[in-house]
């Protein structure tokens, strides 16, 4: 361990066992490397190239359904071993339905425009200089994520369309199935006439392939990290390497006063219960306290021998004797501050739209944000002043994601401010370089 340590310090590569249980060395460098050549490559192909290549890629996953299921059953059975929840042994299931899932989302990918070589802007300088503003790749990313095979193929197709190479390194949890999942991609892009080599999996299944990542400044031009509160700030702290954060979602429903109360319910069932596990998931349910009564005894029903309500006070008084079969207890001040990816909701009543918006911008992890309500003034108000990535009225929190929003698959959730925000699809794997045409102007 201390060996570890140093090395660490140092920014050396790491060392591992073999299948003899003899020391090697281990590092990235190598795929660095080979990322950095393709990527090169890459950037000079046409959208038809890169489209004939993912629809290669689309057939070829599509074969191999047979390997992925039993490479998936194989992380299945190795994550109930390690004691892993429900909700996030669901997040890691592949199933034929989900497995279409994958293959429309690179088919809607093929079907988007090219976003490389745009003209975003172009104006001409008094000197007669032409300039232009034109997207261009990011480069290099790579993306730390975990469960969720998925986002394997989501990340790379977005990736290849958008002129990047890309490394990615899922969690040790999904291996198998990235490893069936990756040969595939690459099976693919060799017959589809494609770039192989523009994607590559960190699978040696050590956690020092995240420090080694994080450690390559100027191999690596954008880290994604997607998952939880603790992999996000790891990333975050540990790298110089430019970060778009994503996935933390401690979601909120706020339902005011002027609510349909039957829509409400639904909606509420909805976010919490159709995937829990998913970040935009709703994690704490405010109510105001005119409408309480009315509403969360329905709302106890409804959960009784599903969903655990961590209630404060007024939510608990207002449900008045729980049904059979609900888990009702009493609210922490942890459960305001929790992602429970769970079958859990933390229940407040707030007396004002304005304590309702102060307690989501305090708590929130501007995710996605809901009020539920037929006050328009109302929903202005709260649209205007929740800081979030997207905010619904009178809508499930459960439709933030990139495939729902037309990209086809998506990176993550963006839940910062600058380069992207929400759900990144290809525009968000670009930047932009101006170009300026002249025709011999000198500066005096």
């Amino acid at each position: 361990m201390f060996h570890l340590m140093v090395r660490d310090c140092l920014g050396l590569p790491h060392t591992q066992t073999n299948n003899k249980g003899e020391w090697i060395m281990y590092s990235l460098e190598p795929v660095f490397d080979t990322l950095r050549t393709a990527q090169a490559r890459l950037a000079l192909e046409n959208r038809h190239t890169k489209d004939e290549a993912l629809k290669a890629v689309l057939h070829a996953i599509d074969a191999s359904r047979g390997a992925l299921y039993q490479a998936n059953e194989a992380d299945i059975l190795n994550a109930l071993k390690n004691g892993m929840k429900a909700a996030l042994i669901d997040r890691l299931s592949l199933d034929d339905t989900r497995i279409d899932g994958i293959l429309e989302g690179i088919a809607t990918v093929i079907r988007q425009d090219d976003p490389i070589g745009k003209v975003r802007a172009g104006w001409t300088l008094p000197n007669g200089l032409l300039v232009e503003q034109r997207t261009v790749a990011l480069g290099v990313v790579a993306i730390i994520y975990e469960s969720r095979p998925n986002v394997t193929v989501d990340a790379f197709s977005l990736a290849y369309k958008a002129g990047c190479a890309i490394l990615l390194r899922g969690s040790a949890s999904a291996l198998e199935s990235n490893r069936v999942l990756v040969r595939a991609i690459k099976q693919g892009l060799e017959a589809g006439g494609g770039i192989p080599e523009a994607v590559a999996l960190a699978d040696s299944g050590s956690r020092d392939e995240v420090a080694e990542i994080l450690n390559a400044q100027g191999r690596i031009d954008l880290v994604i990290p997607r998952g939880g509160k603790g992999l996000i700030r790891r990333v975050v702290n540990h790298t110089r390497i430019p970060v778009i954060e994503t996935g933390e979602g401690n979601c909120h429903i706020y339902v005011d006063t002027s609510a349909d109360i039957p829509n409400a319910l639904a909606i509420i069932e909805n976010a919490k219960t159709q995937r829990p596990g998913a970040c935009n998931a709703v994690e704490t349910l405010l109510v105001h306290r005119d409408i309480g009564a009315s509403l969360l005894p329905r709302l106890a029903q409804r959960f009784a021998g599903t969903v655990e309500l961590r209630c404060d006070g007024p939510s608990k008084a207002a449900i008045g004797t729980p049904p059979q079969g609900l888990i009702l207890k009493d609210a922490v001040m942890e459960d305001w501050e929790t992602e429970f990816l769970d079958y859990i909701l933390a229940v407040k009543t707030v007396d004002t739209l304005d304590e309702a918006i102060d307690f989501i911008n305090r708590y929130g992890t501007k995710h996605s944000e809901a009020i539920l309500t037929n006050d328009l003034q109302a929903a202005e108000a709260f649209k205007r002043r929740i800081d979030a990535a997207c905010v619904y009225t009178n809508a499930s929190t459960r439709f933030t994601d990139g495939g729902v929003f037309g990209f086809g698959a998506e990176l993550g959730i963006s839940t910062q401010k600058f380069h992207a925000r929400g759900p990144m699809g290809l525009e968000a794997l670009t930047t932009i370089q101006y170009h300026i045409a002249g025709s011999g102007q000198i500066r005096i």
